[in-house]
Formats: structure tokens, sequence, C-alpha cells
């Protein structure tokens, strides 16, 4: 059976390192490993060092047992075209300059792509854990509102409203009645938009039924799947991960770990400068110690408060560049729920 790891959180907090660190950990614990990102800036690849992912699994060359992959938003919404449209109508959308800026900007379409891909590695039970590095798009709630929010964008009211039901004949009508007035109107404004939006949202309606029914599967992939939320000790990422873990009971199971990311040494909240410090360099061993101990604090109080497990990354100086690094990384971090994953770090 397929284990599922969603890595979330807000963007910048060091998501993608911590996923693929979680892969490399588990591949050489044994297990058959993807990872999965969405990231324009390409960074997985750079981690992992390999070149040229794409929507398509790829082997790590040097690696036994490790795959990754780096979505394509654009390329993943014409696969769903493809899946769940009629032949002809799949590629008037695919065709469809509407369909690509919605494929492009609507919210929820890099998630909703992310999941429905994430879905199909999970259920072709080709590897032992797939490990998502999800879109940071709101801390990482979108990911799983993303399958209900398509199924509303092209089931919903104001869709049903434009194209009318699911009666038969209806672009018949459309192309009968419909199609003459749009023209009408569109020589009065010099161009045929009106007539390419209504042809668009006939289109895009054809797919509903698909779509609904392809929500309700990524559902339950994410539903069974563990979750890790990544943040920082900073203000905004800590605010990003409560209102996640708040949310998540709705959406998922409750996360094995909430991790801090660069977590400063313990030590330094004790280090006193000696005597004879210059007082420039005094205030800068005082400033890292305060700092040291607000993320402790920052750390127990989510512990006690949200009852969530918490597990440390420590701070890095260089953050890791290749597979060792990444694999030592995972090493000197604390209380990770490895076994939850299904395996040992080792």
């Amino acid at each position: 059976m397929t284990k599922t790891l969603l890595v979330t959180g807000a963007g910048g907090v060091g998501k993608t390192t911590i996923a693929a660190g979680v892969g490399v950990t588990a591949a050489r614990a044994g297990m058959r490993t993807l990872v999965v990102t969405v990231d324009p800036a390409r960074r997985l690849a750079t981690a992992l060092g390999v070149e040229n992912l794409g929507n398509e699994p790829q082997p790590h060359p040097s690696e036994r047992n490790l795959w990754a992959a780096m979505l394509d938003a654009t390329a993943s919404w014409r696969a769903v075209a493809e899946r769940h449209a009629e032949p002809d109508v799949a590629a008037r959308l695919v065709d469809n300059e509407f369909f690509r800026a919605a494929s492009e900007h609507f919210p929820a379409s890099q998630s909703y792509a992310a999941a429905d891909q994430a879905a199909t590695f999970v259920q072709a039970k080709a590897w032992d854990l797939v490990v998502v590095d999800t879109p940071p798009s709101g801390g990482g709630i979108d990911f799983f509102t993303a399958p209900a929010q398509m199924a509303d964008l092209v089931g919903g009211r104001l869709l049903r409203w434009i194209t009318g039901g699911p009666l038969p004949g209806r672009r018949f009508l459309f192309n009968v009645a419909g199609r003459p007035v749009l023209r009408i109107a569109d020589s009065i404004l010099g161009s045929d938009l009106l007539e390419r939006v209504a042809e668009f949202l006939l289109d895009l309606r054809t797919t509903y039924d698909g779509v609904a029914q392809r929500g309700r599967e990524i559902e339950a992939v994410l539903g069974s799947s563990a979750v890790i939320v990544v943040t920082t000790s900073d203000p905004a990422p800590v605010r990003e991960a409560i209102r996640f873990y708040r949310a998540l009971p709705g959406l998922a199971s409750v996360p094995a770990a909430v991790v801090f990311n660069r977590v400063l040494p313990s030590e330094w909240a004790e280090a006193t400068a000696p005597p004879g410090t210059p007082a420039a360099l005094a205030h800068n061993l005082e400033q890292w110690a305060a700092e040291t101990l607000r993320q402790r604090d920052s750390r127990q109080e989510f512990s006690s408060r949200y009852g969530a497990h918490i597990a440390a990354v420590p701070w890095s100086a260089h953050p890791p560049t290749d597979l060792d690094g990444l694999a030592d990384l995972m090493k000197s971090s604390s209380d990770i729920p490895w076994a939850e994953l299904g395996f040992s770090a080792g």
C-alpha cells in the first residue's frame, strides 16, 4: 500500500527542503519514494541534484529508490480537460484563451492540479511513499479545498444559470438561438468576445460530472494521508500554521507533526559575552540569545495550546544542496515521527 505524506505550510519556510530531506531519508531506508512539488523556482531539482524535472516522475541517477517530479499546472489542467470531456470538447477547451487563463490564474488551479496528479501517483501504487511538497497558497489549506472549489466552479449556480441545466440538445439550442444573438452583440463590440466566452462556459460545464467524481477520489486520498506542517518561529508563518492547524480536522487527518524549521541551537540561549568583549559584539550575542528563547517559547506555546506534536529542524549556515546534506539535516532533526511514515530514519 502506498503511503502519502503532504508537506504543507506558508511560502518561504523551507517546505521544499523538508520534503526533499524526508524523501531522501525514506529512499535510503529502503522505500521506493517519489517526491512531488509545484515549484517554479525548481528548488526541488536543485536540492536533489537532478535536471529537467517535469510532470512524469524521473528516477534519480545515483540514488536507488528515489524519484522526483515537478508538476506543470497548465499541463495538468490540459490533462483534466482531456480526461473529463469528449475529445472535440477537450480540444476546444485546451485552445481556448479563457481556459488557459483559468488554469494559470484561478486561485486554486495549482492546488487542484497538484492534488489531482498526486492522487494519480498514489493510485498507481508504483511507490511505497509519495511525498508532496504542496503549493503555499493559503498556507496549504487550498490544496485540500481545491477539489471542492473546482466542482463549485464547474457546476456552481452562476455557471448553471448561464449555461442552463443539463438538458438534451443544450448546445443545439445555443447554436440555433444563442449564437446568432451573441454575434449581433459582438458585431457591435467589434469582436467575437461574447461568443467565445459562451462557448467556453458551455464546454466547461460538460466536465462537471467527471470533475466532481474525481474530486471525491482526490479527497479520499488526501483524507488518508499523513500531514506535516512546516513553519518557522517568525510570527507570520506561525499564524499561517495556526490557521491551517485549526482548519485541518475538517479537511484531513490531524498533522503527524508541526515542524519548526531553522531552529537556533538551544545552547545559544545561555551564551554570555566574556569580560572585555566589545559592546557591539556583546549586544549582538544578547540579541541572539533572546531570539533563541523566543523561538523556544513559540514552539512550547504551539504545543501546549494546540496539542501538536512539535519537531525541530536546526538552522544551518549553508542550506543543503545535495543528497548527503539533505540526509544529514534530517538526522540532526528532533522528534520527526518517522514511525508514522512507515520507516526509520536510521
